[in-house]
């Protein structure tokens, strides 16, 4: 979108079209916010745009969507990062709403906006934000609470740091199979954040407790966790944290686990190590090669050429 190629275009009826009953003009406006955005200048844009969209979000989900791509690239038309903040709220709400895209989109435009941010803007606005979201009434908010923790939390204070990873933890714990699938989803990321101590204290618990959900939509997750956590590691240590869980997954009673463990065979065995490759889990890859479930080895199959297949071992 290019505001020069809009000049010509009267800014009064982008802005009458914001509040036009036909939604083909209202989605018109939303995609022209810029323009809009640099006629009003930065401060109109904080004090009277950006609260009209906040009050928006009771629209069609085409239009939202937009409203939450817009937002995510939105910092400079309100006067940069010093005012970042003021796009959290609109975001906020429309991380909350009904429809999954729309609320991963603003999820995915809060990461954007995260990193602008300075201390003092994360732990005034960012981290009450997260709070909110992860303490809500509906599912769907506490679902895109978890995409939002990686973001902000190496530049936040040891004290907030302890409560993102406590809030975490409740996510993994969530009564509710579809939170718990967006927790384990962005457990790998987050644990990259952390130190190597908080990994041990706090997302290995949360792992080993999600590795053995009720749900196999839940537990297929865990594997790719399981490679992002054990890449942290050295091969010593991944044997004392993660053998025996990751021995659970290989054989577990799903199969769509198990063709987890085979699609994602190589990565596993080059975050855990040679040692425990050589002496565990070809013996479970080979079995895998022989699953009752055509997907698992078809998935197994693919994973013979990978460069760290111990050759001998086979």
């Amino acid at each position: 979108m290019n505001p020069e190629s809009e000049e010509l275009y009267p800014i009064s009826i982008l802005i009458d079209e914001l509040r036009h009953d036909d939604v083909s003009l209202r989605l018109n406006a939303i995609k022209r916010l810029n323009t809009i955005a640099l006629a009003l200048g930065p401060q109109r844009a904080r004090d009277e745009l950006i609260p009209f969209l906040s009050e928006s979000i009771d629209d069609e989900d085409e239009v939202l969507l937009a409203l939450a791509v817009e937002l995510g690239d939105f910092v400079e038309y309100i006067g940069g990062a010093q005012y970042a903040h003021i796009l959290l709220q609109p975001l906020e709400n429309l991380a909350a709403v009904e429809e999954t895209m729309i609320r991963d989109k603003a999820v995915e435009s809060l990461n954007k906006i995260c990193p602008v941010l300075n201390q003092a803007q994360l732990e005034q606005y960012y981290i009450p934000l997260l709070k909110r979201l992860t303490l809500g009434d509906w599912f769907t908010s506490r679902t895109s609470a978890a995409g939002l923790y990686a973001c902000g939390y190496s530049l936040v204070s040891p004290a907030h740091q302890e409560e993102m990873r406590g809030a975490f933890g409740q996510l993994c714990a969530d009564d509710t199979p579809m939170v718990r699938r967006a927790a384990t989803t962005h457990l790998g990321a987050f644990a990259k954040k952390l130190s190597k101590e908080h990994i041990i204290s706090s997302v290995i618990p949360f792992f080993n407790k999600l590795a053995q959900d009720e749900q196999d939509s839940v537990r297929l997750l865990t594997v790719t966790d399981l490679v992002a956590i054990a890449e942290q590691f050295t091969p010593e240590e991944c044997k004392a944290y993660f053998l025996q869980m990751l021995k659970a997954l290989v054989a577990d009673k799903s199969w769509r686990v198990r063709y987890m463990i085979a699609d994602n065979f190589v990565k596993l065995s080059t975050a855990v190590g040679q040692e425990i490759t050589r002496e565990d889990l070809v013996v479970a890859f080979v079995r895998l090669l022989k699953d009752n479930e055509a997907e698992v080895r078809t998935a197994a199959s693919g994973q013979v050429p990978g460069k760290s297949m111990e050759h001998d071992a086979l």
